[in-house]
């Protein structure tokens, strides 16, 4: 069976759902394809920065998303080494530039996709596919015309396309076939997520690193539990795994003894899952018919959470380009590289300060060098507090923020930034 679209997007994630969405506003016929039955997965990017929150107003989503679960972070902190602990990131300093939103909001990103994907529907060209695995790319002499997939009666099916935008992630097979490599860059940890149980309103509410004996987690409050990043050196989650689950649980209760009393709801390694850590970035981003954004253009690393917003961006930024020339049904190599040339210095910016911080802060501490943060940063931030407004806009906004191009807006349905409106930090 062989079907017809004019944008076909690889991938339901964040930038997928976001690039469907708006191109479909403008006008444009787009298929999304997903793999899965749904997008219920653990552990997936649940950070939702304040430039994404500003851009579901633009989008006249705002007062939808409120209503979803969420807890809110408004700083970023490290411990000092003395009890005390030193803010790296401020978001409550975003007020002082006016910024609508001075906060991260995490919410399941299943939750976040199903209100994309329920808005897009609205559309009349929009299409979802589900159970709806690529398998190879449809080429015509050089150029990608569009994919080849397994659908969910098992049957394949070709879904030809004027131009396929890759957003399946950084394994993505759709760039391994168009022979797209990326330039890895050298990281020193891995990291293992799991959950622990939380009683809604417990816990932290300020996203503070514990690091301890060589040992560095993070604790993430969500609605009824705390989702906990464990910290440690690239390749070593065979060693994990043959020691136990046994010895793993002593490894958090060391690192974590506020949850010590909680790690017995860890009874097999299988709760625990690995990230393989990679930071990386495509030379180029585009053959002639093929796009790649997000993830499957730049793997980040999960340091500071920023994934999920640089991949959002890239979408905002791509409907932005695509959109008036896929009306016209002429769309360049030269238009694709420009979505490249739009994202490219806030893609080399963060991940410059990612690598900066795995250098600085993580390496150290996981190979057993430090006990935490460098020490003149500390004093220098204890005593220009003000300078935390640097980093907290880095990660909460970032440098090139995407506005909702004029095609995709409608009526905001609540007020930006509206203190009544947006859940208490926490809760």
């Amino acid at each position: 069976m062989t079907e017809h679209t004019t944008c076909a997007v690889i991938g339901g994630g964040p930038a997928g759902m976001v690039l469907g969405l708006l191109l479909a506003r403008a006008g444009v016929d787009v298929t999304v394809l997903e793999k899965h039955a749904d997008f219920l997965r653990d552990f997936r990017g649940d950070t939702v920065h304040p430039s994404t929150l500003r851009l579901l107003d633009d989008l006249g989503l705002g007062e939808r998303f409120t209503r979803l679960p969420q807890t809110t972070l408004t700083e970023i902190a490290f411990p000092s080494g003395d009890g005390e602990r030193v803010v790296v990131g401020d978001l409550n300093r975003l007020r002082r530039i006016r910024y609508p939103y001075p906060y991260i909001a995490i919410t399941p990103q299943w939750d976040f996709l199903n209100l994309l994907a329920e808005a897009a529907a609205e559309e009349t060209t929009f299409s979802l596919r589900m159970r709806a695995e690529v398998t190879e790319l449809v080429r015509d002499a050089r150029r990608v015309r569009g994919v080849r997939y397994r659908a969910d009666d098992g049957t394949t099916r070709t879904l030809l396309a004027d131009v396929t935008v890759a957003c399946d992630g950084r394994w993505s097979s759709a760039r391994t076939q168009a022979g797209l490599r990326p330039r890895e860059s050298p990281v020193p940890l891995d990291v293992w997520w799991f959950r622990l149980g939380r009683e809604p309103g417990t816990g932290p509410q300020t996203l503070t690193p514990t690091m301890r004996d060589g040992r560095f987690a993070i604790v993430i409050p969500r609605h009824d539990y705390f989702q906990i990043a464990y910290v440690a050196k690239k390749g070593i989650d065979p060693l994990l795994r043959r020691r136990g689950i046994a010895a793993f649980r002593e490894e958090i209760a060391t690192t974590l003894p506020e949850l010590a009393e909680q790690v017995d709801e860890l009874t097999t390694m299988d709760r625990v899952k690995h990230l393989d850590v990679r930071l990386n970035r495509l030379p180029r981003w585009h053959v002639d018919g093929l796009l790649c954004i997000g993830d499957a253009a730049h793997a980040m690393s999960p340091i500071g959470g920023v994934g999920v917003n640089l991949a959002v961006q890239d979408a905002v930024a791509a409907a932005r380009v695509l959109a008036a020339p896929l009306r016209r049904g002429k769309v360049t190599s030269a238009t694709l590289a420009s979505v490249r040339r739009r994202r490219l210095l806030p893609t080399v910016v963060v991940q410059g300060l990612q690598r900066a911080l795995h250098h600085l802060i993580i390496a150290p501490v996981v190979e057993g060098r430090r006990t935490g943060p460098p020490k003149p940063v500390l004093r220098l931030l204890r005593r220009a507090p003000w300078l935390s407004i640097v980093p907290a806009y880095l990660i909460g906004v970032g440098p090139r923020p995407e506005r909702a191009p004029a095609f995709a807006r409608r009526p905001a349905t609540s007020t930006a930034g509206d203190d009544l409106k947006r859940p208490e930090p926490g809760s």
